[in-house]
């Protein structure tokens, strides 16, 4: 098994100072002083035709990128069934996810639904209960948003300590897509539901998980998708084909899947996904509850733990993403000596409101140890914390919205390690 999945064998924590102690630096590279043979000579690829447009009907990657895939953790949960793959966002850069790589979670397996056979339900306090079919609701008004998809659980396991090593693994149950669908209020407003200010909706998918949540009617006739298409095709199978919510800035496990009835009602249903699931247990045992916002939160990409720096000293991208369910990144921060002094990012192009933004940090590295941070802000205000902060107010019994900074220690060699600074 790869080492990245593997339990820790201990808690590493490191002092800010002290752990900048001197390495050894990575040589350069050597400069070239014969003829290069991939320059003079004639290569395989330029002497022979390639592959004809009749053979590749749907294109996929390059083998040589078969690296860039979906990775579970087999530990993490008890079956394959009932779990998570995470996204490689180490490897990805720009902010769109490519379905095929974005990351899944179930609760009872993805399963196959044909759009003739799918239907939608919107029932309880309407004046028509209402039966649509998948035709019936692409011919409704449709609109376009780029959003960030975030599992609750995301960062969950390092509450109590530095623990998988790997973006992918620490931060990867999240993705980036343009979605294409109805407004949820759209679909509302057809069936005449009671939209008053202290109504919920509550929605429910077709898997045999049955997963439910309950959702303030505010929010739903905000910026709610009832969404059939991503990034310009048909969903995938796992990312809840034909039809799946979209709820933006709120955790994933709202965003349901195969999307089979909604129905409104006078108070939320509080189903086993909103009581004993997806609720923050504090130090002595009260959960917070109805902790839906994902908050403004950010990790640097590359390097981390599946990208280690494979030169010398020199110049070096520190690159990375930053979100917020509150709206959108103003600005993110980025630590070389764990947290001490703080320098600012450059962001890339900014597109929706709660969708993933793309940082870069350009610097000349001088092959010294490293401890990278990042700290994201959002327009409200609100400042990515500490693990340390969040332990204050929360302890180490929680399993969600862990929205802490991360820090990957860069040794000398460029290979970076998932570290706690204290």
């Amino acid at each position: 098994m790869d080492d990245a999945l593997k339990a820790p064998s201990r808690r590493a924590f490191l002092k800010g100072s002290a752990a900048m102690a001197a390495g050894t630096v990575a040589g350069a590279a050597a400069a070239q002083t014969g003829p290069d043979p991939l320059i003079t000579d004639l290569q395989d690829w330029a002497s022979y035709t390639g592959v004809g447009v009749d053979e590749v009907p749907y294109g996929m990657p390059i083998e040589f990128e078969s690296h860039v895939v979906r990775r579970n953790v087999e530990w993490l949960t008890a079956s394959p069934i009932s779990s998570i793959n995470f996204t490689p966002i180490h490897a990805l850069d720009g902010t769109i996810t490519p379905q095929g790589c974005a990351f899944e979670r179930h609760h009872s397996g993805a399963i196959e639904l044909r759009k003739e056979d799918y239907r939608l339900m919107i029932n309880g306090l309407v004046d028509t209960p209402l039966v649509f079919s998948y035709d019936d609701i692409e011919r409704f008004p449709r609109e376009n948003h780029v959003y960030f998809c975030e599992c609750a659980a995301n960062t969950g396991m390092e509450w109590a300590g530095a623990q998988l090593n790997g973006v992918q693994f620490t931060h990867g149950m999240i993705h980036n897509m343009e979605y294409t669908g109805v407004p949820l209020r759209t679909l509302l407003a057809e069936a005449g539901a009671d939209m008053s200010a202290d109504k919920w909706v509550y929605v429910e998918g077709a898997d045999a998980s049955s997963n439910g949540r309950s959702i303030p009617m505010e929010k739903a006739l905000d910026d709610v998708l009832v969404a059939f298409k991503a990034n310009g095709e048909a969903l995938r199978m796992e990312h809840g084909y034909p039809v799946r919510l979209v709820v933006p800035g709120w955790e994933g496990n709202m965003w349901v899947k195969w999307l089979r009835r909604i129905e409104v009602v006078d108070r939320a249903v509080e189903s086993r996904e909103e009581t004993s699931k997806y609720t923050d247990v504090y130090e002595d045992g009260i959960a917070r509850k109805w902790t839906w916002v994902m908050d403004a939160k950010s990790v640097i990409t590359s390097p981390s733990p599946q990208m280690p720096i494979k030169h010398g000293p020199g110049p070096l991208v520190i690159s990375g993403l930053a979100w917020s369910g509150h709206g959108q990144i103003t600005r993110v921060d980025v630590s070389r000596d764990g947290g001490i002094t703080w320098e600012t990012a450059r962001l890339g192009k900014q597109g929706d409101t709660k969708a993933l933004t793309r940082f870069y940090l350009d610097i000349e590295w001088d092959g010294a140890p490293m401890l990278l941070q990042s700290r994201a802000m959002d327009e409200t205000g609100y400042v990515q914390p500490t693990k340390d902060q969040l332990r204050d107010k929360r302890g180490e019994n929680a399993v969600y919205h862990n929205n802490c900074i991360q820090t990957w220690y860069v040794n000398a060699e460029g290979v970076a390690e998932n570290v706690e600074v204290s």
